[in-house]
């Protein structure tokens, strides 16, 4: 269950919110969930991190920056691209990637992963 449903719930638990209300949010929820409306294109790589000391990470990357750097890869000079993978990073396939397959890729991303130290991480798009 997501951190906003468990708020959601407890504010109804709690009387600060009625039922009406609490459906309301929750129906809310589910229409912005990653899953959503899921004719039109993502804007956004998300990336949430949830720990059970409390910590919270929730980043979200424009997909358009993603692109723009898939088509400023294209013309980087060679000297660069071998610097770059001499350090580990090899633009040689991405530059092959079209902006708009990246996005039908990453449509139906979600990645959901539970570390043994009790951390939730969460990638999609939305």
């Amino acid at each position: 269950m997501s951190e906003e449903r468990k708020k959601i719930l407890n504010m109804l638990k709690d009387g600060s919110i009625g039922t009406d209300d609490a459906e309301r949010l929750l129906n809310k929820l589910d229409e912005s969930g990653p899953t959503a409306n899921s004719n039109r294109p993502p804007k956004f790589l998300r990336v949430l991190v949830d720990s059970d000391r409390g910590d919270k990470v929730n980043i979200a990357v424009p997909l358009a920056l993603i692109r723009a750097g898939i088509q400023l890869s294209s013309i980087m000079p060679d000297s660069t691209n071998e610097k770059l993978r001499s350090r580990g990073v090899d633009f040689s396939e991405l530059v092959k990637l079209n902006g708009d397959e990246l996005v039908e890729a990453l449509r139906d991303l979600t990645i959901d992963v539970e570390s043994e130290t009790g951390e939730t991480v969460r990638i999609y798009c939305d």
